[in-house]
C-alpha cells in the first residue's frame, strides 16, 4: 500500500464519520518497503493541491520520515532546496509501501490489518 493512499482514507466505523480524529489513520508495526520508480514532477505538481498536508507530515513523522517541511510546497520548485523537497515527497508518497502492519483510527481505535501491501477495510457487523 503506497503512502499516498493514506491521504484518502478515513475510518469506516459509522460512529467515526463525524469525528476529526478518524483522519488520518495511524500506522502501527509497519513494515516498509522501498521500490524505486521514475521521478515524475508533473504528477507531484498535480497531486499537491489534493493532499492534506498536515496529515501527510504527521504520518510521515510516525514512520520516521522527518524531512518534509511544515508548510506545503507550491509545486514549482525553483531552488535546489525546493527540488529536494519534491524528491523527498516523491520517495515518501510513491516509492514507499507498507507491506505489513496495521492502520489505527485515532477516534475509536479500530485496527485495519495490512497484509502483503493490502489493507483490509471490511468491518465486523457490529461496527457497520
Amino acid at each position: 500500500m503506497k503512502l499516498l493512499t493514506v491521504n484518502f482514507l478515513t475510518c469506516a466505523v459509522k460512529a467515526c464519520k463525524t469525528s476529526a480524529a478518524s483522519f488520518p489513520l495511524h500506522f502501527q508495526d509497519a513494515e516498509l518497503e522501498q521500490r524505486e520508480i521514475e521521478y515524475n514532477p508533473t504528477f507531484l505538481q498535480n497531486i499537491l493541491p489534493r493532499l492534506e498536508w498536515d496529515a501527510i507530515v504527521a504520518v510521515a513523522a510516525e514512520l520516521g520520515f522527518t524531512n518534509l517541511p511544515a508548510a506545503k510546497p507550491d509545486g514549482n520548485p525553483e531552488t535546489e532546496e525546493e527540488q529536494q523537497v519534491m524528491r523527498n515527497l516523491h520517495t515518501l508518497l510513491l516509492e514507499t509501501e507498507v507491506m505489513e502492519g496495521k492502520m489505527v483510527c485515532g477516534n475509536c481505535g479500530h485496527q485495519y490489518q495490512i497484509k502483503e501491501g493490502i489493507a483490509n477495510f471490511l468491518l465486523p457487523n457490529h461496527l457497520v
